[in-house]
C-alpha cells in the first residue's frame, strides 16, 4: 500500500516541507557569473516549457498536498509575458498563502503594480554591487534599471522586499559596507550569500570563495553586529543580525559553511521544464511534465509530488565532489 502524506507535508528526516520555487523561465536579460556559464546555449525551446496552465495546474495540487508558499524564479521570472496572469490565478487557488518573487529588477519598475495587484506579496531582487562598472562586471546588466524596480517595489506595497547579494572574493566585497548603508537607508534587509557551485565547477575557487564569516568580519570594520536570533523573515535559511549605529538588518546564508546548514529545508524546486528537483544541491530529479500532459487526473501529479518529497536527501551534496550538470539559470533559482 503506497504511504500517505500528512496534510502538512513532511519529509523522511521530519522536516515540514510547505515552499515550492517555480522556475517559469530558464531565459534571463543578464549573465550572472555565478548563474550562468559562458557561452551557455541550453535555451529549453517553448514546447519544453510548462505553460501557464500547466504552472498553475501544479500549484493546485501542491497547495492541496500542503503546500502553502510559493516563490516565481528563473532564469529571470519577469521576461516570461504572462506572469502578472500566472500570479493571479495562482493567488486564487485555495491553500495558497503567499506568493514572492526572485527577480534580478531590471524589469519590475513596470510590473511591480501590476503584480502586487495580481496578489504577489514579496519580492527579492538581487543587487551584487553599488558601484556600476563592477555590478556590470557580475551581471552585465544595468544597475540604474535595478535600483528603479527596487523603488518601485518599495511603492507598490509588498509585504517584504529584500536585496541579494552574492559574495565573491575579488570581485564584489568593497560593495558589502555600501550595500548595507544602502540597505539599512531604504529599511530593506540585505541577505549575503555564499557562492555555490551551480554554474560549472570552476565557479567556486579557493580564490574566488568569500565565506559568511569573512563578510561579517568586513562589516564589523564599520558597524558592531547584533545576533537576531529570533528574527525570520520569509522562509529562507538567513541567520540576521542587526547593525548597531546603522539600524540595517543583515542576513547570512552560509550553505558551504554553516554546520546543520540543511536542518530545516522546508522547499523543493519546479523546473521551467517541468522536473520537480527536491535538493538544490542533489542531482535527483521527479519528471513532472510527462505526467502534467498525459495523466487526466491530479492523481498521478500528486504521487510524483509525493514520491519527490520522500526522496529528499539529508543534505545538500555541495562540500563532496559535486559537478553541476546544469547551470543555476536552467535548475531555478
Amino acid at each position: 500500500m503506497r504511504r500517505r502524506l500528512p496534510a502538512d507535508v513532511m519529509d523522511p528526516f521530519g522536516r515540514i516541507v510547505d515552499y515550492l520555487r517555480i522556475s517559469i523561465t530558464d531565459r534571463c536579460n543578464e549573465r550572472c557569473l555565478y548563474c550562468m556559464p559562458e557561452g551557455y546555449k541550453g535555451w529549453e525551446s517553448k514546447p519544453d516549457h510548462l505553460s501557464a496552465e500547466e504552472i498553475v495546474r501544479v500549484v493546485r495540487v501542491a497547495a492541496g498536498l500542503g503546500f502553502r508558499k510559493f516563490r516565481l524564479t528563473g532564469g529571470e521570472p519577469l521576461v516570461r509575458r504572462d506572469v502578472v496572469d500566472i500570479t493571479r490565478a495562482m493567488a486564487a487557488i485555495p491553500g495558497v498563502e503567499c506568493i514572492g518573487l526572485s527577480t534580478n529588477g531590471t524589469r519590475l519598475g513596470p510590473l511591480a503594480a501590476a503584480l502586487h495587484d495580481a496578489g504577489l506579496r514579496t519580492a527579492n531582487v538581487s543587487l551584487d554591487a553599488l558601484d556600476p562598472v563592477i555590478y556590470r562586471r557580475v551581471t552585465g546588466g544595468d544597475l540604474a534599471q535595478v535600483l528603479a524596480g527596487i523603488r518601485s517595489a518599495v511603492a507598490a506595497g509588498f509585504e517584504r522586499v529584500k536585496l541579494n547579494c552574492v559574495l565573491m572574493r575579488g570581485v564584489n566585497e568593497s560593495q558589502l559596507w555600501p550595500l548595507a548603508q544602502f540597505a539599512a537607508e531604504h529599511g530593506l534587509p540585505l541577505r549575503l550569500i555564499e557562492l555555490m557551485p551551480l554554474t560549472s565547477t570552476e565557479v567556486l575557487t579557493e580564490q574566488n570563495f568569500l565565506s559568511v564569516a569573512d563578510a561579517m568580519a568586513l562589516l564589523a570594520q564599520h558597524d558592531e553586529l547584533i545576533p537576531q536570533p529570533d528574527r525570520r523573515l520569509g522562509w529562507g535559511p538567513a541567520k540576521y543580525y542587526q547593525l548597531r549605529h546603522t539600524g540595517g538588518l543583515v542576513g547570512f546564508i552560509g550553505a558551504m559553511t554553516t554546520q546543520h546548514f540543511c536542518e530545516t529545508c522546508n522547499k523543493m524546486r519546479l523546473t521551467a521544464d517541468g522536473k520537480i528537483r527536491p535538493c538544490l544541491g542533489d542531482h535527483g530529479e521527479f519528471d513532472l511534465r510527462e505526467t502534467l500532459r498525459h495523466a487526466p487526473t491530479d492523481a498521478a501529479l500528486r504521487e510524483v509530488l509525493e514520491a519527490a518529497l520522500l526522496a529528499k536527501p539529508k543534505e545538500h551534496q555541495f562540500n563532496g565532489q559535486y559537478r553541476p550538470c546544469r547551470p543555476m539559470t536552467a535548475i531555478g533559482g
